[in-house]
């Protein structure tokens, strides 16, 4: 999947089911404490905020949550824009992420509906195309 290969440029092996599957485990160093810390935030409640928070700065230091924190606020931000204005998904990243968003259970919700569905042959294209995704990803990080 392309947004796999990102973390595979680096040798990690990520699975992104984390991203939806409480039981999952992304394989993401630290991955565990900096979900509950993105949980927290958008639950909004103080108390987990808290924990989540100290939780970060005891595995990771504090300015691994000052990143995090930076990195869950930008998210937010480029959700809420996209969101507002009703950007879709740009069709090359449409056509390569189609599995992955249903197998994640993402085009569920309502800002799905900005996206236009991938058909049949795009989406075949697009997991013909997912092995030469992962060298142009570890090209453009050593680019970088």
């Amino acid at each position: 999947m392309l947004l796999r290969a990102s973390g595979e440029t680096r040798g990690d092996t990520v699975d992104l089911q984390a991203v939806t599957d409480d039981e999952a485990r992304s394989g993401v160093a630290h991955g565990e404490a900096l979900t509950r810390f993105a949980d927290a935030i958008v639950d909004a409640d103080p108390d987990p905020i808290r924990a989540a928070r100290e939780r970060v700065a005891r595995e990771m230091g504090e300015h691994a949550v000052v990143d995090a924190a930076a990195v869950a606020a930008n998210f937010q931000r480029m959700v809420r824009i996209a969101d507002a204005t009703g950007i879709p998904l740009d069709k090359p990243v449409a056509i390569f992420s189609a599995d992955l968003r249903e197998d994640l259970g993402i085009d569920r919700f309502g800002a799905a509906a900005n996206t236009p569905r991938v058909g049949p042959l795009l989406r075949l294209l697009g997991r013909l195309g997912q092995p030469l995704l992962r060298p142009i990803m570890r090209l453009y990080a050593r680019e970088g």
